[in-house]
């Protein structure tokens, strides 16, 4: 009479592990092609590099007066000064982004992640993220997974351990740093 009381119990862990494996083995391809969904750690655990030292430029010489060498009773008017394309401005830091605009006016957001596998250095223009460097710690290696422009994923790995740096872009720079086992 005991073994009834435990046919339920187990009949239910049979039926949960069955859907565990089917759900794993579904969902492997997707896996493998997405970026990863994990559960966050708190963002104070990277530790940004301070910023780059802003560009300093040298403020534009004035246009210099021009001198006539003779009198002349016809003077052709002298052209007008060509026009400046804008420089480029200083760098301002924005939630730990270091923001530049180029002689183009287009917008650069750069930040260093530093994480217990390694650093990266992430660059985003509105609708791209461009990972600059990568470099793992010893014995964690490196991963990126880009599957659309606007987003990239940064994995330091070492076995049953790795960091991953999830950069997105969202009409402004969004990135989430995670930590999975250790």
């Amino acid at each position: 009479m005991r073994l009834r009381g435990w046919v339920p119990v187990l009949g239910w862990c049979a039926a949960t592990l069955a859907s565990i494996g089917v759900a794993t083995v579904a969902l492997q391809p997707v896996l493998r092609t997405a970026t990863p969904d994990l559960p966050s750690a708190p963002l104070d655990r990277a530790v940004a590099a301070p910023p780059p030292a802003p560009v300093v430029t040298s403020p534009p010489a004035p246009p210099s007066a021009s001198v006539s060498v003779a009198p002349s009773r016809t003077r052709s008017p002298s052209p007008p000064p060509a026009p400046r394309s804008p420089s480029p401005s200083p760098a301002t830091v924005i939630d730990g982004w270091t923001v530049t605009t180029g002689s183009d006016g287009q917008t650069t957001y750069t930040r260093a992640f530093r994480v217990g596998g390694g650093q990266a250095v992430i660059r985003m223009t509105p609708g791209r993220v461009h990972l600059v460097t990568a470099t793992p710690n010893p014995g964690f290696t490196v991963d990126t997974v880009q599957n659309e422009p606007g987003n990239l994923a940064v994995q330091f790995t070492e076995p049953n351990h790795y960091f991953v740096i999830h950069a997105v872009w969202q009409d402004k720079p969004v990135a989430q740093v995670s930590e999975v086992g250790g």
